[in-house]
C-alpha cells in the first residue's frame, strides 16, 4: 500500500515538474546554444531522478566508472526502463540518443529533443534508417559527444531478452577504430518497470564494462556484447534491490 501511495505521489510530481520545466524553458529555446540548453535539460532530468530517490526510495550505484572514457564514445546499454534514459544525462557530459522520429512531434519535449540534436530515426525505413544513424553519428562523435544506443531497440523486462538490432554492429564497423564501444549492464527494471505505474524502492546498479576490443567482425562484436551485457544484467537482476 505504501509503495502504491509513493508511486502516485511520484507520478504526480513527475508530471508537474516536467510541465513546469517545459514551460519555463520555452522562452530560452531560440536563444541558447544546444550545449547550454542541454545543461538545462540535465537539471530537469536530475530533478526526476532525485525525486524518484526521495519519494520512492530508488537509489543507484555505479560500478566500473573507470571504464567510461572522457570524450567521444558509443555506449551500448541494456534497456529495462525509462529510468536510464533520464540517468544517462547525469552520467555523461553530452549524450546523444538515436530515437524514433515520432518523439520529435511531441509538443515542447520534442522541440527540446530537436534542440539538443538527438538523432531522429524512421524505424519503418529499413536500411535507410541505419544509414541515417551512421550519417548523423559521425558529426556527433566528432564533437566529442557520447552516443547512447540500446541494442535491443526497446525496453525489456529483467531476465528477458529480445533480438538485437543491427545498429550497434554497424556503428562499431564504422567508428570502432576511432572511439571506444562501452557495454553497460543494469537492473533498473527491478525498481522501475517497463510499463509499470508502480515504482519500487531499491538500489539500481549501473555496471560499466570494459571497452569492446577493436578489430572484431560484425558478428563477433554482437556475440561479445550479448555475452557481456546479458550475462552481467542477468546477474544483477538475480539480486533483489537492497
Amino acid at each position: 500500500m505504501l509503495v502504491a501511495l509513493r508511486s502516485v505521489i511520484y507520478n504526480i510530481f513527475y508530471v508537474l515538474w516536467s510541465l513546469f520545466m517545459a514551460l519555463t524553458y520555452l522562452p530560452l529555446l531560440p536563444i541558447l546554444s544546444p550545449q547550454k540548453f542541454l545543461k538545462l535539460v540535465r537539471f530537469w532530468l536530475s530533478g526526476m531522478i532525485w525525486g524518484a530517490r526521495i519519494i520512492c526510495g530508488i537509489r543507484w550505484q555505479i560500478e566500473g566508472r573507470e571504464n567510461l572514457p572522457q570524450g567521444a564514445c558509443i555506449i551500448a546499454s541494456k534497456h529495462q526502463s525509462a529510468w536510464e534514459t533520464l540517468f544517462y544525462h547525469l552520467l555523461v557530459e553530452d549524450p546523444v540518443y538515436a530515437l524514433k522520429k515520432e518523439l520529435l512531434s511531441i509538443p515542447l519535449i520534442g522541440w527540446y529533443m530537436r534542440k539538443t540534436r538527438m538523432i531522429a530515426v524512421d524505424r519503418g525505413a529499413g536500411a535507410a534508417a541505419l544509414r541515417t544513424v551512421l550519417r548523423k553519428a559521425e558529426p556527433a562523435l566528432a564533437e566529442n559527444r557520447q552516443m547512447i544506443i540500446f541494442p535491443e531497440g526497446t525496453r525489456v523486462a529483467p531476465g528477458d531478452h529480445k533480438p538485437w538490432q543491427p545498429g550497434v554492429a554497424a556503428l562499431y564497423a564504422r567508428f570502432g577504430d576511432q572511439v571506444p564501444l562501452i557495454p553497460v549492464a543494469l537492473n533498473s527494471g527491478l525498481c522501475w518497470g517497463r510499463n509499470s505505474f508502480i515504482k519500487r524502492p531499491g538500489l539500481i546498479t549501473i555496471k560499466i564494462l570494459p571497452p569492446v576490443p577493436k578489430g572484431l567482425s560484425k558478428k563477433e562484436v554482437v556475440d561479445y556484447l550479448k555475452e557481456a551485457i546479458e550475462s552481467s544484467s542477468d546477474a544483477l537482476c538475480e539480486k533483489p534491490p537492497q
